[in-house]
């Protein structure tokens, strides 16, 4: 009886709902499970594979010398004549059409409005729904959107996505297909389109902050009576203000809201606080519609000759650059992967990522609001003029104020971006108008985004500085050329100055080359770059030398190296006939995300939370033995002593007599006999504060596993990253064996992909086999949609094979 006491209440609270969600449809849906076939003949019924998007088609390769073959001279890199160029854009077949297919199922068209949001479409992005082209956007890197509603109908619907990567239209590997993030969003035909909200924070201070918001709305007829309430929400999730305004809106501008928070807690990479401002949209009284936006509250500010300060206190970037994609994951965004290289980075003591050269996805910078990292995003790389054939030069004209208005619009509330950037190396910038093109960009950055201060990567410092280019930008951009930054300090009129692209030092993990010799261009026969970190591009030079412009230049707010992580495509200085080349050498981490031994270096001037004592090289060298072999030891620590087998070779104290000794610990004239490597560090009282031992290999015996994360999420999307490395009987790693090994992967998860780093390895990254490089690789295992757990074994011939579990839940 009680039940049916109940049973109208039941029936009045489910229609309630059903009515609320017929006024109130906002629902978003990833689109993730599509069908894909070469070609752009979406009619035919054959051909076609099931794949999951994100998705990269070319990333499965084969490796081949024909597929990116160009004639070409690379203006950027200051040549003046075309030579044969190889493996320049990652030796994979990206070039070419593909279309991607699947159904939509609409349920009702009454009171709905459809979007498709595109996070971005590796290229010239044709959609398609029941045959009717609905939409076209030509540049891969930008998100788009797609109003469809008047394409569908009630029941199944055709989508189609084609797409065409044509030859030379990028400097380096770009990915190919979907490979970025898809959704549907269902609206009210009343709602808060995509970007829809802006969020400011007038006045930033430790007791409260000011937090504006401008919400606009798609569908007004004009004269309506809107009421936005919006709650804004801590991390913890307590509501820490709210504010319910209505008015009549007469005229397209946004409906606008002040609200105060009292004693914030500030974003910054130390603290990377974030809230979220929940809003509800009423039109005459009835729901329309519900938003959520993330926000965080922090204020930047650039002071001549001061510097760039965050919160109101000085900020240096000891940034990176990257490309988009992810090594042998290819262009295809996948969140852990990201994570995975943010934390590599973080604990190296980056606080800054600059997006080269175009608009990043979506979930990088989420993760960097999230982990504390600063972001620069710059959209283009070239303008009007060309660079590559078939590059953004073609669409400048007609696109490009509409996708730096996504760009701006898509990352404004994002608090971890605290800088635009409107290009990198552009040629425009040796033009005598180049400069009102360059104020343009910036305008439209101004315009849609007052907030955050404009750069471009300028290389032609002479040109710039005399044509007013660089006079134009809030803060100028330097690429390389740091002998000429004081320079361009005097002569330009900011006063302030910053190294956006710096170092271009290559280096191959676990190779050294004798003698150690130092400079530009350097080749070898094994077409590798040497690990003793002195090796650099002609335009370029060692780290240490922006290292200590940093100290020395109260002026300069810092530096974005070339680059964090190496990638595909852009194999300098082996870029000239030097097949099999084919990714870089310019990362501070290869591309199977293990360290250089510049990691170190790095983090042993950056990271300031804990100390840093790395040796270099390896010590098994047979066939070396009294042969000169150079001992360097990165550390944060002044001095250190070093001792071979026993025997001590001094020690060395940092000092300026050059920038090398400034910032590296140098033994020149140790004589290789097999045995241990010591290295002793002292702080600056000079007691012993730590020690490193590095010893001659035995016999591979074994083989040796570690992991990054021994826990992960059953979504079938998560990662795992599996060190695989060989040791002597001792429990030495054996840096020179590069015999074979095979990855078997059971349970709850399956083998994703494999790389070992080496530039020249033409070995697939999809087959669960690879052969190392100077003893290590790395194997990356997904987690399926199931808890339960993970075995992976690694065999080898020769060697005891290992294992290791990882759990999913």
């Amino acid at each position: 009886m009680k039940f049916m006491k109940r049973l109208p209440l039941l029936v009045a609270t489910l229609l309630a709902a059903a009515t609320l969600q017929a006024r109130n449809p906002h629902h978003e849906e990833l689109l993730t499970d599509w069908q894909f076939r070469l070609g752009h003949d979406f009619t035919q019924h054959d051909g076609w594979q099931p794949v999951t998007v994100p998705h990269d088609w070319a990333i499965s390769g084969p490796f081949s010398r024909e597929n990116d073959l160009q004639e070409v001279a690379v203006v950027q890199n200051g040549e003046k004549r075309a030579s044969l160029k190889t493996g320049r854009t990652g030796g994979l077949p990206y070039v070419g059409k593909g279309c991607y297919r699947r159904t939509l199922r609409i349920d009702t068209l009454e009171n709905r409005r459809y979007v498709l949001l595109f996070d971005g479409a590796m290229s010239e992005a044709r959609v398609l729904v029941n045959g009717r082209e609905v939409c076209f956007w030509p540049y891969g890197y930008s998100a788009f959107r797609c109003e469809i509603t008047e394409a569908l109908h009630v029941g199944e619907n055709e989508l189609v996505v084609t797409l065409e990567n044509r030859p030379q239209s990028s400097r380096w590997y770009p990915g190919a297909g979907l490979y970025r993030e898809v959704r549907l969003l269902t609206l009210a035909p009343v709602h808060v389109p995509v970007w829809g909200v802006q969020v400011l924070t007038p006045y930033v201070g430790r007791d409260y902050a000011s937090v504006t918001l401008r919400t606009r709305l798609d569908g007004l007829k004009g004269g309506e009576t809107v009421e936005v309430e919006t709650s804004l929400r801590d991390r913890t999730g307590r509501v820490v203000a709210s504010k319910c305004d209505r008015r009549q809106l007469l005229h397209d501008a946004p409906f606008e809201q002040h609200l105060t928070v009292e004693h914030p807690e500030l974003w910054s990479p130390a603290t990377p606080t974030l809230y979220t401002a929940e809003s509800t949209i009423r039109i005459d009284g009835e729901e329309m519609d519900r938003h959520t936006t993330r926000f965080g509250i922090r204020s930047v500010e650039v002071r001549a000759d001061k510097g760039f300060f965050l919160n109101g206190e000085p900020i240096r970037f000891r940034g990176v650059c990257l490309h988009h994609d992810l090594g042998p994951l290819g262009a295809a965004v996948n969140r852990a992967a990201i994570r995975h290289q943010l934390t590599m980075l973080r604990e190296m003591g980056c606080n800054a990522v600059r997006t080269s050269h175009n608009m990043p996805a979506e979930a990088l910078v989420e993760l960097c609001d999230e982990m504390g990292l600063m972001l620069m995003i710059e959209p283009f790389d070239e303008w009007e003029v060309a660079k590559c054939r078939n590059g953004y030069h073609r669409y400048f004209a007609e696109w490009a104020e509409r996708d730096l208005v996504n760009m701006v619009h898509h990352f404004r509330n994002n608090p971890s971006v605290v800088m635009w950037s409107v290009g990198n190396e552009v040629p425009t910038q040796s033009t005598a108008e180049g400069y009102r093109t360059a104020s343009w960009l910036q305008s439209i950055c101004h315009r849609e985004d007052p907030t955050r201060p404009v750069t471009c990567g300028m290389d032609q410092v002479d040109d710039v500085l005399s044509n007013g280019f660089a006079a134009i930008f809030d803060i100028p951009g330097l690429n390389y050329r740091v002998h000429r930054y004081r320079e361009a300090y005097d002569r330009l009129p900011q006063n302030i100055l910053l190294g956006s692209e710096t170092a271009s030092t290559v280096s191959s993990r676990g190779v050294y080359h004798f003698p150690v010799e130092a400079g530009p261009d350097r080749l070898h026969a094994d077409h590798q770059s040497s690990g003793y970190d002195v090796e650099y591009c002609g335009w370029s030079n060692t780290p240490d030398d922006d290292f200590a412009a940093g100290e020395d230049l109260p002026w300069l707010i810092g530096q974005f190296v070339w680059t964090g992580f190496d990638y595909l495509g852009e194999p300098t200085p082996y870029h000239t006939d030097a097949w099999p080349n084919h990714s870089s050498m310019f990362g501070i981490i290869d591309l199977a995300s293990l360290p250089k031994d510049r990691y170190w270096l790095y983090r042993s001037v950056w990271n300031r939370e804990s100390p840093t004592l790395h040796l270099l090289p390896h010590w098994t060298w047979p066939g070396r033995e009294g042969e000169v072999t150079p001992v360097y030891v990165y550390t944060s620590y002044p001095s250190a002593e070093l001792f071979v087998n026993g025997v001590s070779q001094g020690v060395r104290t940092k000092n300026r007599r050059s920038n090398l000794e400034r910032y590296r610990l140098m033994w020149n004239d140790v004589r290789y006999e097999p045995g241990e490597v010591r290295v002793v560090a002292y702080d600056a009282e000079g007691r012993k504060a730590a020690e490193r031992v590095v010893r001659t290999a035995g016999e591979a015996r074994a083989l040796q596993l570690s992991v990054d994360r021994t826990t992960l999420a059953a979504d079938g999307r998560d990662l795992a990253y599996v060190t695989v490395g060989v040791v002597d009987r001792a429990g030495n790693p054996v840096p020179t064996d590069r015999r074979e090994v095979r990855v078997e992967v059971s349970g709850a998860g399956h083998f994703r992909a494999i790389a070992n780093g080496d530039p020249t390895s033409l070995e697939s990254f999809y087959e669960p086999r690879m052969h190392l490089f100077s003893g290590q690789l790395t194997a990356i295992v997904g987690s399926d949609n199931r808890p339960g757990e993970i075995l992976v074994r690694v065999t080898a011939r020769g060697l005891k094979p290992a294992e290791l579990r990882i759990t999913a839940e």
